[in-house]
């Protein structure tokens, strides 16, 4: 049963039936918008889902389950998508619900772990979506929630495997050199990024992600640009003396072909915070 259990089969076919928890967060913000009928809205709604990347990908699976047969395109805008199935249909058939905080109430180092995953995923999505404007790109939605569900496998194994995602943890503070691919196979049986992969593929995620872990896709400017988006959050999760953050700088400044000094006036302009002094 363990050799089973770390096995890649064995969690694409868990979570293929799994429920996937939301925020409480979510659940609670919500039911107060419904609770409002005459103010209730999509746009409002969609702003709420889309900050959830658990939710999201909730709301994604359901529509690639029920789409119609004349249907030629994919739906990642969560604006049109909440337009087309009507927010009764959303309500009823996507219910907030479980939360994370109750799948995850025994484990509360795993929950922990699971929300700063969860912050790292918005930041990055955030990024990548004001430099997709910046760049004019035409499906900028798509860049914002390919990079929300950028640390996806990651999320869910939180959820559904809090025990060894700890020991992975606890085998990188204890040595920050370990790669995270190398005890990711050490204590999974799988890396994340292979997990990542065959779900996109599997829940028919957006093109994009997909991509983004495909190395002929790599210099694509949609796949740098999710990719830096995601390695900034990383690097700056903790702080903005990450000794990996000049890359960072130099490579979004060669994407968005800005100085920088500009880059980190664009990157303060959406965090809100400034990297220091001395990374300048």
């Amino acid at each position: 049963m363990q050799q089973q259990a770390n096995s890649l089969e064995y969690w694409l076919a868990f979570l293929g039936q799994a429920e996937i928890p939301v925020l409480r967060q979510t659940a609670r913000e919500l039911e107060r918008q419904r609770a409002d009928e005459a103010q209730l809205n999509a746009r409002d709604v969609a702003e709420v889902v889309d900050d959830d990347p658990l939710l999201t990908v909730k709301l994604l699976r359901y529509l690639q389950g029920h789409k119609h047969h004349h249907q030629s395109y994919e739906l990642v805008d969560v604006k049109q998508a909440l337009l087309m199935m009507g927010l009764e249909t959303f309500f009823r058939e996507i219910p907030a619900a479980p939360l994370v905080e109750d799948v995850l109430k025994d484990h509360r180092q795993a929950l922990l772990h699971l929300l700063q995953t969860v912050r790292r995923a918005q930041r990055a999505a955030y990024f990548a979506y004001d430099w997709a404007v910046r760049l004019h790109d035409l499906h900028a939605e798509e860049v914002y929630v390919s990079a929300l569900l950028s640390h996806l496998s990651e999320m869910l194994m939180w959820c559904f495997n809090p025990g060894p995602m700890l020991e992975i943890a606890r085998r990188q503070a204890a040595d920050p050199t370990l790669r995270s691919a190398a005890v990711q196979q050490a204590v999974l049986g799988f890396r994340g990024t292979e997990l990542q992969h065959r779900l996109v593929l599997a829940w028919k995620l957006p093109e994009l992600l997909a991509e983004v872990t495909d190395p002929a896709q790599a210099h694509t400017q949609r796949v740098r640009n999710v990719r830096l988006a995601a390695s900034l959050a990383r690097h700056s999760a903790h702080g903005w003396d990450n000794a990996a953050l000049p890359d960072d700088y130099r490579d979004i400044g060669e994407l968005l072909r800005l100085t920088h000094d500009q880059v980190l006036a664009v990157i303060r302009s959406r965090d809100g915070t400034a990297p220091p002094k001395a990374a300048e």
